[in-house]
């Protein structure tokens, strides 16, 4: 019977900083960010080639992709997407995918739910050699 009371007594001791002085809003208990994780890619593309590397996000959450290096030349731009992958493709979200040189931050942005994605580099047409480039995927 001690047992019963103690229990009733812990859960009515441990409800009572729920109510803030009789309001009826609940307190809302802060959750821990999720782990992010960095990815690094390397790879090449030829020229009216693409390049496929999959990734895997585990809780919903923010996605960055950053080319962070290609050439050469440095200056020459890449189509760099973020999709699904599909046999051996990789079928780009909508607004997934941009075009842009090689940077520091975050060219690519977007919340994602838990699953299978891959992040694709491509020419766009104006590539007259192979590109090396590494690009990072930072994910929960």
């Amino acid at each position: 019977m001690k047992i019963r009371v103690f229990g009733a007594l812990a859960l009515a001791v441990a409800l009572v900083p729920l109510t803030a002085c009789g309001s009826s809003t609940p307190l809302v208990v802060p959750t821990a960010a999720p782990t992010l994780t960095t990815e690094t890619f390397n790879g090449t593309v030829d020229p009216l080639g693409v390049s496929i590397n999959p990734f895997t996000v585990a809780v919903n959450g923010e996605v960055d992709v950053t080319l962070t290096a290609a050439g050469p030349p440095p200056t020459i731009q890449m189509i760099v997407a973020v999709g699904v992958p599909s046999g051996t493709s990789c079928a780009i979200l909508t607004n997934g995918a941009t075009l842009t040189a090689a940077g520091t931050t975050p060219q690519l942005t977007g919340t994602l739910p838990p699953g299978s994605y891959c992040v694709q580099v491509s020419d766009n047409g104006n590539q007259l050699v192979s590109i090396t480039y590494t690009v990072t995927v930072t994910h929960p």
